[in-house]
């Protein structure tokens, strides 16, 4: 329970500052955004869907940003 409060909690932080965001592939449809979770680049996968109350995020996965991903936030954010 503990992991899963931290993985929400993390995601909720990335999406509250400035973050990058690109997709990542056609099929799902999936988009990775990276973003700061405290004094930490994080990155997160997700997919848009939407059902019959309308669209949202299903979050697929989480982690820390690899370097290439550190360099990716710096040019672009």
């Amino acid at each position: 329970m503990q992991l899963i409060r931290h993985f929400l909690v993390a995601t909720t932080e990335v999406f509250s500052h400035p973050y990058y965001l690109d997709q990542r592939s056609d099929l799902p449809e999936q988009y990775r955004a990276i973003g700061w979770v405290r004094e930490q680049l994080y990155t997160v996968i997700f997919e848009v869907r939407e059902d019959e109350e309308g669209e949202y995020y299903h979050l697929v996965t989480l982690w820390k940003a690899t370097k290439q991903e550190q360099q990716l936030y710096a040019e672009h954010s």
